[in-house]
Protein backbone atom coordinates (compact mmCIF):
# COMPACT_ATOMS: atom_id res chain seq x y z
CA UNK A 1 0.00 0.00 0.00
CA UNK A 2 1.53 2.93 -0.60
CA UNK A 3 1.74 5.45 1.83
CA UNK A 4 1.51 9.26 0.60
CA UNK A 5 3.28 11.77 2.56
CA UNK A 6 1.82 14.48 3.95
CA UNK A 7 2.79 18.10 3.70
CA UNK A 8 1.85 20.89 6.83
CA UNK A 9 1.70 23.49 4.09
CA UNK A 10 -1.41 22.04 2.98
CA UNK A 11 -3.49 23.24 6.11
CA UNK A 12 -1.87 26.71 5.90
CA UNK A 13 -4.74 29.26 5.84
CA UNK A 14 -3.13 30.68 2.39
CA UNK A 15 -3.28 27.08 0.91
CA UNK A 16 -7.15 26.78 2.37
CA UNK A 17 -8.33 30.33 1.12
CA UNK A 18 -7.86 28.72 -2.35
CA UNK A 19 -9.84 26.00 -1.76
CA UNK A 20 -12.79 27.02 -4.04
CA UNK A 21 -10.29 28.07 -7.09
CA UNK A 22 -11.01 25.54 -9.97
CA UNK A 23 -7.64 24.35 -11.64
CA UNK A 24 -7.79 26.80 -14.32
CA UNK A 25 -8.36 29.55 -11.82
CA UNK A 26 -5.38 28.46 -10.06
CA UNK A 27 -3.41 28.44 -13.24
CA UNK A 28 -4.05 31.69 -15.01
CA UNK A 29 -3.29 33.27 -11.20
CA UNK A 30 -0.27 30.74 -11.74
CA UNK A 31 0.32 32.86 -14.59
CA UNK A 32 -0.16 36.08 -14.25
CA UNK A 33 0.98 36.74 -10.76
CA UNK A 34 4.34 35.06 -10.69
CA UNK A 35 5.20 37.35 -7.69
CA UNK A 36 3.26 35.06 -5.87
CA UNK A 37 3.64 31.39 -4.94
CA UNK A 38 0.35 30.43 -3.45
CA UNK A 39 -0.98 29.44 -6.49
CA UNK A 40 1.46 27.05 -7.12
CA UNK A 41 1.48 25.78 -3.78
CA UNK A 42 -2.48 25.24 -3.58
CA UNK A 43 -1.83 23.09 -7.23
CA UNK A 44 1.09 20.84 -5.59
CA UNK A 45 -1.27 20.53 -2.14
CA UNK A 46 -3.95 19.55 -4.30
CA UNK A 47 -2.43 17.14 -7.00
CA UNK A 48 0.53 15.99 -5.31
CA UNK A 49 -0.89 12.74 -3.94
CA UNK A 50 -1.85 11.64 -7.61
CA UNK A 51 1.52 12.46 -8.64
CA UNK A 52 3.22 10.68 -5.65
CA UNK A 53 1.16 7.68 -6.13
CA UNK A 54 2.49 7.47 -10.28
CA UNK A 55 5.93 7.96 -9.06
CA UNK A 56 5.81 5.53 -5.46
CA UNK A 57 4.50 2.83 -8.06
CA UNK A 58 7.73 2.84 -10.57
CA UNK A 59 10.76 3.72 -8.24
CA UNK A 60 13.15 1.36 -6.43
CA UNK A 61 13.27 2.82 -3.04
CA UNK A 62 11.76 5.21 -0.79
CA UNK A 63 14.22 7.89 -1.19
CA UNK A 64 14.61 7.24 -4.91
CA UNK A 65 10.67 8.26 -5.10
CA UNK A 66 11.10 11.65 -2.90
CA UNK A 67 13.76 12.46 -5.30
CA UNK A 68 11.87 11.61 -8.44
CA UNK A 69 8.67 13.27 -6.90
CA UNK A 70 10.60 16.75 -6.27
CA UNK A 71 12.11 16.91 -9.47
CA UNK A 72 8.68 16.18 -10.92
CA UNK A 73 7.23 19.00 -9.53
CA UNK A 74 10.39 21.13 -10.08
CA UNK A 75 9.44 20.26 -14.07
CA UNK A 76 5.80 21.07 -13.36
CA UNK A 77 6.59 24.50 -12.04
CA UNK A 78 8.60 25.19 -15.41
CA UNK A 79 5.71 24.29 -17.49
CA UNK A 80 2.78 25.69 -15.62
CA UNK A 81 4.05 28.70 -16.85
CA UNK A 82 3.34 28.22 -20.87
CA UNK A 83 0.58 25.80 -20.08
CA UNK A 84 -2.28 26.72 -22.12
CA UNK A 85 -5.27 23.72 -21.73
CA UNK A 86 -7.61 25.49 -24.12
CA UNK A 87 -4.46 25.30 -26.83
CA UNK A 88 -4.67 21.55 -25.84
CA UNK A 89 -8.26 20.95 -25.85
CA UNK A 90 -8.40 22.37 -29.54
CA UNK A 91 -5.37 20.41 -31.06
CA UNK A 92 -7.33 17.26 -28.84
CA UNK A 93 -10.40 17.73 -30.27
CA UNK A 94 -8.49 18.07 -33.85
CA UNK A 95 -6.68 14.93 -33.55
CA UNK A 96 -10.39 13.38 -32.45
CA UNK A 97 -11.87 14.29 -35.62
CA UNK A 98 -8.82 13.52 -38.00
CA UNK A 99 -9.00 9.94 -36.60
CA UNK A 100 -12.62 9.70 -37.82
CA UNK A 101 -12.38 10.98 -40.95
CA UNK A 102 -9.22 8.20 -41.03
CA UNK A 103 -10.80 5.02 -39.52
CA UNK A 104 -12.85 2.46 -41.76
CA UNK A 105 -13.57 0.22 -39.06
CA UNK A 106 -16.25 2.08 -37.96
CA UNK A 107 -14.27 2.60 -34.34
CA UNK A 108 -14.61 6.07 -32.40
CA UNK A 109 -12.49 7.84 -30.33
CA UNK A 110 -12.10 10.28 -28.33
CA UNK A 111 -9.13 12.79 -27.14
CA UNK A 112 -8.30 12.60 -23.52
CA UNK A 113 -10.08 15.68 -22.17
CA UNK A 114 -7.46 19.01 -21.61
CA UNK A 115 -7.55 18.93 -18.01
CA UNK A 116 -5.08 20.07 -15.17
CA UNK A 117 -5.35 16.79 -13.79
CA UNK A 118 -4.34 14.48 -17.14
CA UNK A 119 -1.97 17.49 -18.13
CA UNK A 120 -0.22 16.23 -14.81
CA UNK A 121 -0.39 13.11 -15.28
CA UNK A 122 0.90 12.62 -18.34
CA UNK A 123 4.04 14.96 -17.91
CA UNK A 124 4.58 12.81 -14.14
CA UNK A 125 4.39 9.60 -16.44
CA UNK A 126 7.22 11.39 -18.95
CA UNK A 127 9.51 12.60 -15.90
CA UNK A 128 9.21 8.56 -14.97
CA UNK A 129 10.07 7.65 -18.33
CA UNK A 130 13.05 9.98 -18.60
CA UNK A 131 14.56 10.03 -15.05
CA UNK A 132 18.00 8.60 -14.65
CA UNK A 133 18.40 8.50 -10.88
CA UNK A 134 21.44 8.43 -8.93
CA UNK A 135 21.85 5.50 -6.42
CA UNK A 136 20.08 5.94 -3.32
CA UNK A 137 23.01 6.35 -1.10
CA UNK A 138 24.05 8.97 -3.37
CA UNK A 139 20.54 11.01 -2.62
CA UNK A 140 21.19 13.76 -0.02
CA UNK A 141 17.36 15.59 -1.04
CA UNK A 142 15.12 15.15 2.30
CA UNK A 143 11.38 15.50 1.15
CA UNK A 144 10.40 16.26 5.08
CA UNK A 145 13.21 19.43 5.36
CA UNK A 146 12.91 20.88 2.00
CA UNK A 147 8.85 20.46 0.13
CA UNK A 148 9.05 20.77 -3.82
CA UNK A 149 7.39 23.92 -3.78
CA UNK A 150 9.75 25.59 -1.28
CA UNK A 151 12.95 23.91 -3.42
CA UNK A 152 11.53 25.40 -6.54
CA UNK A 153 11.30 29.34 -5.04
CA UNK A 154 14.52 28.88 -3.42
CA UNK A 155 16.01 28.28 -6.65
CA UNK A 156 14.42 30.65 -8.72
CA UNK A 157 15.81 33.50 -5.88
CA UNK A 158 19.37 32.34 -5.60
CA UNK A 159 19.34 32.16 -9.48
CA UNK A 160 18.74 36.14 -9.21
CA UNK A 161 21.70 36.68 -6.56
CA UNK A 162 25.23 36.96 -7.57
CA UNK A 163 27.43 33.69 -7.93
CA UNK A 164 29.58 34.69 -4.91
CA UNK A 165 26.14 35.67 -2.30
CA UNK A 166 24.52 31.98 -3.77
CA UNK A 167 28.20 30.11 -2.67
CA UNK A 168 28.06 31.85 0.68
CA UNK A 169 24.55 31.07 1.64
CA UNK A 170 24.83 27.26 0.20
CA UNK A 171 28.05 26.91 2.46
CA UNK A 172 26.46 28.72 5.28
CA UNK A 173 23.47 27.44 5.23
CA UNK A 174 23.35 24.04 3.61
CA UNK A 175 26.55 22.79 4.47
CA UNK A 176 26.43 24.70 7.83
CA UNK A 177 29.92 25.83 7.56
CA UNK A 178 31.72 28.47 10.01
CA UNK A 179 32.80 31.70 8.51
CA UNK A 180 36.54 30.67 9.32
CA UNK A 181 35.68 27.43 7.07
CA UNK A 182 34.14 29.94 4.57
CA UNK A 183 36.88 32.54 3.85
CA UNK A 184 39.52 29.66 3.80
CA UNK A 185 36.87 27.75 1.30
CA UNK A 186 37.16 30.92 -1.13
CA UNK A 187 40.98 32.24 -0.33
CA UNK A 188 41.46 28.60 -1.93
CA UNK A 189 39.40 29.26 -5.00
CA UNK A 190 40.95 32.64 -5.02
CA UNK A 191 38.66 35.08 -3.33
CA UNK A 192 40.98 36.95 -1.41
CA UNK A 193 38.39 38.06 1.16
CA UNK A 194 38.32 39.59 5.09
CA UNK A 195 35.98 38.68 7.63
CA UNK A 196 34.48 41.93 7.70
CA UNK A 197 34.31 41.68 4.25
CA UNK A 198 32.70 38.26 4.69
CA UNK A 199 30.34 39.81 7.10
CA UNK A 200 28.94 42.07 4.65
CA UNK A 201 28.28 39.62 1.93
CA UNK A 202 26.42 37.59 3.94
CA UNK A 203 24.06 39.91 5.48
CA UNK A 204 23.49 41.34 2.12
CA UNK A 205 23.09 38.10 0.29
CA UNK A 206 20.42 36.83 3.04
CA UNK A 207 18.58 40.02 2.67
CA UNK A 208 18.61 39.93 -0.94
CA UNK A 209 17.37 36.34 -1.01
CA UNK A 210 14.61 37.38 1.44
CA UNK A 211 13.28 40.16 -0.65
CA UNK A 212 13.65 37.59 -3.64
CA UNK A 213 11.12 34.99 -2.73
CA UNK A 214 7.71 35.22 -2.74
CA UNK A 215 6.12 37.00 0.57
CA UNK A 216 3.46 34.16 0.89
CA UNK A 217 5.94 31.69 0.57
CA UNK A 218 8.01 32.80 3.04
CA UNK A 219 4.97 33.33 5.51
CA UNK A 220 4.49 29.52 4.37
CA UNK A 221 7.74 28.04 4.93
CA UNK A 222 10.12 30.31 6.10
CA UNK A 223 8.48 32.84 9.18
CA UNK A 224 11.77 33.01 11.11
CA UNK A 225 13.87 33.37 7.86
CA UNK A 226 15.02 36.80 9.31
CA UNK A 227 16.24 34.64 12.06
CA UNK A 228 18.19 32.09 9.54
CA UNK A 229 20.82 35.33 9.17
CA UNK A 230 23.94 34.62 10.64
CA UNK A 231 25.53 37.30 12.87
CA UNK A 232 28.05 39.34 12.27
CA UNK A 233 31.22 38.86 13.92
CA UNK A 234 31.05 41.60 15.84
CA UNK A 235 27.83 40.65 17.30
CA UNK A 236 29.11 37.15 17.88
CA UNK A 237 31.88 38.90 20.07
CA UNK A 238 29.83 40.66 22.19
CA UNK A 239 26.94 37.95 22.65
Amino acid sequence: MVQIPSFPECKHAVVANLAHQTDQALLTLFQRQPEAGQYFLAIFCRYSPIVYTLIQHSARSPVQANYLFALTWRHIYHELRGLDLHEMEGKGEAAAHQTLDWSETGDSSSAQPATLQNWLINITAVCINSAQLPPTESIHYSLDQVSPPLWCYLEQSLSQLAPLQRIVILLSQTFHWSKVRISAYLKAEGEAISMEELDTILQSSYHLLKERLPEDIQSVYLPDLEAMIPPSSEEEAMA
